[in-house]
Order: structure tokens, then sequence, then C-alpha cells
């Protein structure tokens, strides 16, 4: 099995990722953010009106405030967004790049692979270790 994210694809038993089961898809809300923290790391999830799953960093770049859960979902064309809530940067959910920096130089957010299986949120960071339950 293998997931694709962005513009690569993880394969399940890939050892230099480690899954980890989040939530129920059930309790995320369409087009609203959600917080969670992985293994010392601050991850913002989104599930869009489609039922995609999506995660990035939960840090914002440009305040330094971990506040992307808060953003405001949208799309540009096909591209599932999420605009900061604080200076209301947009990055691309599926691959975390800046669409539109403000007027200042774009930084990209971390995205991590999402699979859903059997109703499970399951997220990939970096970093070898156990794969959570997704293989």
């Amino acid at each position: 099995m293998s997931v694709e994210v962005g513009a690569g694809v993880v394969a399940a038993n890939d050892s230099t990722v480690t899954w980890h089961e989040v939530c129920l898809l059930a309790d995320l809300s369409r087009e609203r953010g959600a917080a969670a923290f992985l293994d010392g790391v601050q991850v913002a999830l989104f599930r869009t009106h489609d039922d995609h799953v999506y995660a990035v960093q939960q840090l914002d770049p440009y305040s330094a405030a971990n506040v992307m859960s808060r953003g405001i979902v949208g799309s540009r064309g096909v591209v599932p967004t999420v605009a900061s809530p604080m200076y209301k940067q947009v990055f691309d959910l599926r691959t975390g790049e800046c669409l539109d920096a403000v007027g200042k130089e774009p930084k990209p957010l971390a995205s991590y692979a999402v699979t859903v299986l059997d109703g499970v949120v399951r997220v990939a960071l970096p970093g070898s270790g156990p794969l959570g339950g997704a293989g």
C-alpha cells in the first residue's frame, strides 16, 4: 500500500516515517481545522468538503504562533487551501506551498502524508519507528 501526498508517495512500510493514529474521520468537521500533538510535533488537520484529509505544520511561519488549525479553509481552482488566521497568507494543503505571501517572502508549511483506514485518520511523520498499525 502507498499513500499519495503532495508531489510524492509514501509507502506504508517506509522505515523513514512513523504512522500515528490521530482520530476518527467522523471527529473532524468538514471545512474546519483541528490540532494534534504527535511525538512532540504540533500538526494541523483539515477535512475538506469532499472528505479528503490533509495535515500540515501547526506553526504559522510568519507569526511563529501555533494557529494554522484555526485558518480559513478554501480553494484556488482545484487546489485545497488554508489561509493563516494571523496575516492571511494562503497555503496549498496538499504540499504546504505558500500561494500568496501577502507581500512577504514565501515560506512553505511542512506537509505530512495522511491516510484514512477503517475510519481512522493516520498521519506519517519523518523518523523511524513502528508503523502504528497503518500497514
